[in-house]
């Protein structure tokens, strides 16, 4: 199984399960900005219904093994199951559950159906403005790679950029924007 048919099966899975969610992480960073090979596939799942998360698991039992224990995030305070693609090579699988947090919350409500060429399909991700402010508020390299690439790609003129310095300013994340910014290529 590729990375691409696990993640249309997950999102089959919760689209059947009557949860709402987004596709997060590099997939929606790569749909946005420059796509590149990534191991896993996170979706942020609303947790508005009853046994959402438990109903998702259970639909991708086939083809995703979850651990009993749940991933606590330090960052954001959220709990979010983990698991392997049963296929050969596996895949990390990470389900980010719903948590009370004003740029989640903000982000969710923003999320929009967007066609992704990567998997020939439409699904929910976050809006690009919303990916640059996560990948900055997360700071690891590669996602400082994504907020640079998207920002490249979508062209701050066209992103609302005064929402990204707020949620930037909130976070203590302003510098990161700054040296996202500063890395555009010229064209």
């Amino acid at each position: 199984m590729t990375l691409e048919a696990l993640a249309i099966c997950l999102i089959a899975a919760v689209e059947s399960a009557g949860v709402e969610f987004m596709v997060v992480g590099a997939v929606a960073a790569g749909a946005y900005g420059v796509p590149h090979s990534t191991r896993d596939v996170d979706l942020l799942i609303s947790a508005k219904v009853a046994g959402g998360i438990a109903a998702v698991i259970g639909k991708l039992d086939p083809v995703v093994q979850f651990d009993n224990q749940i991933v606590f995030d330090t960052l954001t305070r959220g709990r979010r199951p983990v698991g392997l693609s049963r296929s050969t090579p596996p895949f990390k699988v990470e389900l980010f559950e719903m948590l009370d947090d004003p740029f989640v919350k903000s982000e969710f409500a923003r999320r929009q159906h967007v066609f992704v060429p990567a998997l020939s399909r439409a699904t929910w991700l976050p809006t690009p403005e919303d990916v640059i402010v996560q990948k900055l508020r997360w700071g690891r390299s590669k996602d400082l790679d994504d907020a640079c690439d998207v920002l490249a790609v979508q062209s701050p003129s066209a992103l609302d950029m005064a929402y990204i310095q707020n949620w930037c300013m909130q976070h203590g994340t302003e510098k990161r924007l700054q040296t996202a910014l500063a890395g555009i290529p010229p064209l």
